[in-house]
């Protein structure tokens, strides 16, 4: 009975996230669906993110949370629109929390929409929110298993983002270990190690997206 009623809740989830990507392609915007644990980076690397973007890229960002709206007024700070979704007893955003907000004024005329997850490794992972990639931050902190012991969300992951690197060496995390557990599950993932706290590794990350934000551009727009 859980799985049938699991099964019909992602259904509809699925076709509210098949109309958010429509509405995300034909405008030319790449979104990616940003997930970690609570304290991993995400916020960090979406503020970093920001200031990249700054006469480059035109971009927003819808961030997640169970209470407050401390991230969105953090994102804002560093110089792109935020919109802070709270989302109460709920663990993760789904497709129609999206789509309620592709239509908003904050999100027109951008090409780079940044959807921070709420934090968790587990939950947001099965929800679809028509976002063309997403990608898995995994901190030192949190050790080197992770991707062996959620597997759910390396899977359906284009990249991994392995963050806070200037903690190295303070645990026993292997930076080469968490790539390989990471492949072990999904062979097709990329990983880039970063910073935010420095800026080490950024240009890995910044380069990722300049690289899809290409293919996400209209034809018309890549041919100029």
């Amino acid at each position: 009975m859980k799985i049938t009623y699991e099964n019909k809740v992602l259904s509809k989830n699925d076709r509210i996230a098949a109309e958010v990507r429509r509405h995300l392609t034909a405008r030319g915007i790449f979104a990616v669906n940003l997930i970690g644990s609570p304290g991993s980076g995400k916020t960090s690397l979406v503020e970093r993110t920001a200031a990249w973007c700054h006469g480059r890229v035109a971009a927003a960002a819808l961030t997640g949370d169970q209470a407050t709206c401390h991230d969105a007024d953090r994102i804002e700070r560093s110089g792109i629109p935020a919109i802070q979704i709270t989302t109460g007893n709920e663990c993760h955003l789904n497709a129609q929390r999206i789509l309620d907000c592709v239509a908003r004024d904050e999100l027109w005329d951008i090409e780079l929409l940044l959807i921070e997850n709420v934090g968790n490794l587990i939950c947001p992972a099965a929800y679809d929110l028509g976002e063309a990639s997403k990608v898995a931050i995994l901190s030192v902190p949190e050790g080197d298993d992770k991707p062996l012991k959620y597997p759910g969300l390396f899977k359906r992951a284009d990249l991994m983002v392995i963050s806070k690197i200037d903690l190295l060496g303070s645990n026993d995390f292997e930076a080469d270990r968490a790539e390989a557990n990471a492949r072990e599950v999904a062979p097709h993932i990329e990983v880039v190690r970063l910073s935010c706290r420095t800026g080490e590794g950024l240009e890995g990350w910044t380069r990722w997206l300049a690289s899809q934000l290409v293919q996400t551009a209209p034809l018309t727009a890549r041919q100029a």
